[in-house]
């Protein structure tokens, strides 16, 4: 049972309680997903990819993502201001690791989706 609290009873030092959840959310991982097939995103890109994240909770989760060091933040002084969004080389390193869990998703969505239905979730 130390061994167990040593791994996640430990908030200040449990991994999945510090670092993969803050990136495990609804939306952080789609973000990254998405500024890897793009290259460099734009926080309208963004919105219009995902139109069911508001604004608020958009410019939210890149604060965390850039804080993070998982993407980069880029402002140009121009009118109107300009943003661009990248991956760093952290972030790029977790691509490999998100890619089996979004085929993991994909392949388990229905029974997942029809189990959900039987239980009333």
């Amino acid at each position: 049972m130390e061994n167990f609290y040593k791994k996640y009873g430990d908030v200040d030092n449990c991994p999945v309680r510090n670092i993969v959840a803050r990136f495990g959310n609804k939306w952080s991982i789609l973000i990254l997903l998405v500024l890897s097939e793009l290259g460099t995103g734009r926080f309208t890109e963004f919105s219009r990819l995902m139109p069911d994240i508001s604004s608020k909770v958009l410019s939210k989760e890149l604060k965390i993502l850039e804080a993070d060091g998982l993407i980069n933040r880029e402002a140009f002084a121009v009118i109107p201001p300009k943003v661009e969004y990248t991956l760093t080389k952290r972030g790029k390193s977790l691509i490999p690791l998100i890619i089996p869990l979004v085929e993991w998703a994909k392949e388990n969505m229905k029974p997942i989706k029809k189990s959900r239905q039987q239980h009333s979730v």
